[in-house]
């Protein structure tokens, strides 16, 4: 997890635009342009979006997130190797 100073971002959680103005900090034209351009990604619900906090930590640490992928694909091969034993 990140903390911005104030508050920290949790993966799981799902945030607004408001509050993910708020937690990076940048005004609300910005995080127009930031989802248009598809550089975080959201799904939309009711015609608001809606962000995972998962895609802003990628936004903030893209290496945190490949460090996390990688580690992701190395315990998926030991786990399909040991079921390809039995």
């Amino acid at each position: 997890m990140i903390s911005n100073g104030m508050e920290e971002i949790k993966p799981g959680a799902v945030y607004t635009t408001a509050e993910t103005q708020q937690l990076l900090k940048v005004s609300k034209s910005t995080i127009k342009r930031l989802l248009k351009r598809g550089l975080i990604r959201a799904n939309k619900i009711g015609g608001q979006y809606r962000i995972l906090g998962h895609e802003l930590l990628m936004l903030l640490s893209p290496e945190l997130e490949r460090k996390a992928a990688r580690q992701y694909f190395k315990l998926k091969h030991n786990i399909v190797r040991k079921i390809n034993k039995w």
